[in-house]
């Protein structure tokens, strides 16, 4: 890809061919659509990087002081060779554009791919093709506003953050001096507030525009029509609010600023200007000095920025992201109108000389943005998206002979362990439990005392290197299923995992490297329904099928309550990933296969998925995995047709099978009776587990199923990123 670079040494511009950045968790890669050019904070850098090294050192002190600082602790040489480096080598310039969202990390779920999004920072939303931003630096731009005029997002961010540091009122009357991209913002922002707003700026086009956008009264600092306007609209009072939006090395504004200013008002630094204080005049009206830092709370915290660790509402209102969400809705209502700033589009390709005609005052503007060329349809097929499924390689470990009772030991009793798995299993003959592992005391006493544990403990490496106990469950969290599921493995003991077995493809590699390790390949993941007792004799009653098949599974999931940690998916992986395997499971039982690509859309932009999985011998199973539905609605619904057959399960409770054949169209058998309740196999499951462990014998489903399932459960997050078919490669 394409990216616009500076050196800050030479102060050469160049537009150079860079790697794609990763699409890394906890954000997004977005193909720019439009970027824009901060005509202030970015020339400002473009001029400095042109100066002698002279020039650049009294321009920034501040960095001067930390290099006399490295001087006094590394020496003259190391310090130079350091300078040296650092200056010598390309910076990326940009810090605010517009695009679209092309792949889709984990742990985001409030965009899908194909959105437009507005993007901030100077790290991540630069003059680029493309750029990874984190969560807390995009928004979802508003229906129906133009990519071009959210591009303004983050230099809107930056004025919306100075308004809020003056706290106007309605009514007031302000003053903004310099009325470049920034200064053109505040005094929308302001009128759109309620506030009388008069500008300063020795430009007349940019006075006669800012008049346009809504303030009273414009004019030259140096004249008096800005003194004028200020006693006309205050009655001589003074303005309650100063906003410094110049630039430059003048100190006219911060004297302005005091002259115009009423007593105790309020002056507000937000550009990067010179600001010695005439100390008698701010000090005789008690001005109160702030200080406007970028686009609001969350800029320059690496835990906000980065990790995506967000403020709560309730003691940090206005966030940058939340700015930034705030001043795009202006726009698209109307209240704020960015359109007349856009001076010039350039195309990118022409980035390097459209700086130039900026710094050389041959191109005058407000406001410039850079035009990226369409992507669109110029996907290639062949570097299409995969998910490797791995083969199992493994020398198994001799089968150890029958026995009875089978010791179990339980890593985790939450809601599912206890009502339904435990119950099944303290009713079944030959069967001990031995000891529940947790991570709190209580819950392990608790499910002791219910469920007749011999041992309650938190010591799970005890458990693992107790040769007594024959199998290992692992009922936690999703997030440390893989990692328990190699422990135990690793120490010899057959293990039954609840779905998900793994959540990204390095887990389900650590796990199968266990196995290929320790020869120890007796695992079940807790894919129930393919042996649900009604679903088992739907299956027998449909018979063999000799053409392709069509099955089409509704999920019906429904809303979670407000704090479920289901919701955690920046830990505990999205919903689908957690639940969808068992699904694809039953497909691919049912179908006796294992896919061999899933395409995998989001139309509805929650969590509303439609999967469409494709087999080896051309049969298709899509399912409908929906949040939205009513309760009313039944959980699950299936219908699969092949050869003139149709089998049809409704929610576990009825199943029906229709042949060719069939009089007047009347099916040929319906379940006799409704079962007493839902029966979705997990006591059959843990019936053929527990018969497993007991004779040696294979385990209820091959590992290379599970491996299978638990690829193509990942691939639909994959698709859903790159919005294209994912092929599952089968590894030799």
């Amino acid at each position: 890809m394409k990216q616009v670079v500076q050196n800050y040494k030479s102060g050469e511009l160049a537009v150079l061919d860079v790697p794609v950045p990763g699409c890394k968790p906890g954000g997004v890669l977005v193909r720019s659509a439009f970027s824009l050019i901060s005509t202030g904070t970015e020339l400002m850098k473009v001029s400095e990087a042109g100066m002698s090294m002279l020039g650049k050192a009294r321009s920034r002190p501040d960095q001067v002081a930390k290099v006399m600082q490295s001087v006094a602790t590394n020496g003259v040489p190391a310090t130079y060779r350091k300078v040296m480096g650092k200056l010598d080598s390309y910076t990326p310039l940009g810090y605010s554009l517009c695009g679209v969202v092309e792949q889709v990390g984990a742990g985001i779920d409030d965009v899908k791919v194909g959105d437009l999004v507005a993007c901030a920072g100077n790290e991540h939303a630069l003059h680029a093709e493309l750029n990874w931003v984190p969560k807390n630096l995009y928004v979802p731009v508003p229906e129906g506003l133009a990519p071009q005029h959210a591009a303004f997002g983050t230099v809107g961010s930056i004025a919306m953050q100075g308004v809020r540091q003056g706290e106007p009122q309605l009514g007031e009357v302000a003053l903004v001096i310099g009325l470049g991209l920034i200064g053109q913002l505040v005094v929308q922002l302001l009128a759109a507030s309620g506030v009388r707003v008069v500008g300063a700026d020795p430009d007349p086009v940019r006075c006669e525009l800012a008049e346009r956008l809504g303030a009273a009264a414009c004019g030259d600092p140096a004249s008096a029509a800005v003194e004028s306007a200020v006693a006309e609209l205050t009655d001589g009072h003074g303005v309650d609010q100063v906003y410094l939006a110049a630039g430059g090395g003048s100190n006219q504004p911060v004297e302005l600023a005091a002259r115009l200013c009423r007593d105790r008002g309020r002056v507000v630094d937000i550009g990067k200007c010179r600001l010695d204080l005439p100390w008698n005049a701010y000090y005789e009206k008690e001005l109160d000095v702030r200080f406007s830092r970028s686009y609001g709370p969350g800029r320059y915290d690496p835990e906000y920025e980065l990790e995506g660790r967000d403020y709560p509402i309730g003691y940090v209102r206005w966030t940058e992201r939340r700015n930034l969400a705030c001043f795009l809705d202006l726009v698209a209502r109307g209240s704020v109108d960015v359109e007349p700033l856009v001076s010039h589009i350039a195309d990118f390709d022409d980035a390097v000389e459209t700086y130039q005609r900026l710094k050389d005052g041959e191109l005058k503007a407000v406001a410039v943005l850079f035009r990226y060329p369409e992507q669109a349809g110029e996907a290639d097929e062949a570097a299409a998206p995969a998910v490797a499924v791995p083969a199992v390689n493994v020398q198994r470990s001799p089968a150890r002979g029958a026995k009875t009772p089978v010791r179990l030991a339980f890593v985790g009793a939450g809601n599912y362990a206890t009502s339904m798995l435990l119950p099944h299993l303290t009713q079944r003959d030959g069967v001990e439990l031995s000891t529940v592992v947790t991570t709190t005391a209580l819950s392990a006493a608790n499910a002791q005392r219910k469920f007749g544990f011999a041992e309650a403990t938190t010591d799970l490496d005890a458990v693992l290197g107790d040769k007594s106990i024959d199998a290992v469950f692992v009922v936690t969290r999703h997030s440390s299923h893989a990692e328990l599921t190699r422990k135990a493995l690793l120490a010899g003991k057959t293990v039954f995992v609840e779905k998900p077995l793994a959540l990204t493809e390095d887990e389900l590699a650590g796990v199968l490297t266990a196995v290929e390790e320790s020869g120890n390949d007796r695992l079940q993941v807790g894919f129930n329904r393919r042996f649900a007792p009604l679903l088992q004799e739907a299956k027998q009653r449909f018979g063999a099928r000799t053409g392709p098949a069509n099955l089409r599974y509704l999920v019906n999931a429904g809303r979670l309550q407000h704090g479920s940690w289901y919701l955690q998916q920046g830990t505990e992986g999205s919903r689908f990933a957690g639940e969808g395997g068992h699904f694809i499971d039953t497909a691919s039982w049912l179908l006796e296969a294992d896919p061999v690509s899933v395409y995998a859309v989001a139309p509805s932009g929650n969590e509303d998925l439609q999967v469409v999985l494709r087999y080896p011998d051309g049969s298709t199973a899509t399912i409908s995995y929906v949040t939205t539905g009513p309760a009313s609605l039944p959980k699950e619904t299936l219908d699969l047709v092949a050869d003139g057959k149709a089998l049809r399960l409704d929610d576990f409770v009825r199943a029906s099978v229709y042949f060719e054949n069939s009089t007047a169209g009347r099916k040929r058998w319906v379940s006799s009776r409704l079962p007493k309740a839902r029966d979705k196999g997990q006591n059959a499951e843990l019936a053929a587990f527990v018969k497993a462990v007991r004779t040696g014998g294979p385990m209820p489903v091959p590992l290379q199923s599970l491996v299978a399932t638990t690829a193509a459960t990942l691939a639909v997050q994959a698709g859903l990123a790159g919005g294209a078919p994912v092929t599952l490669e089968q590894a030799r």
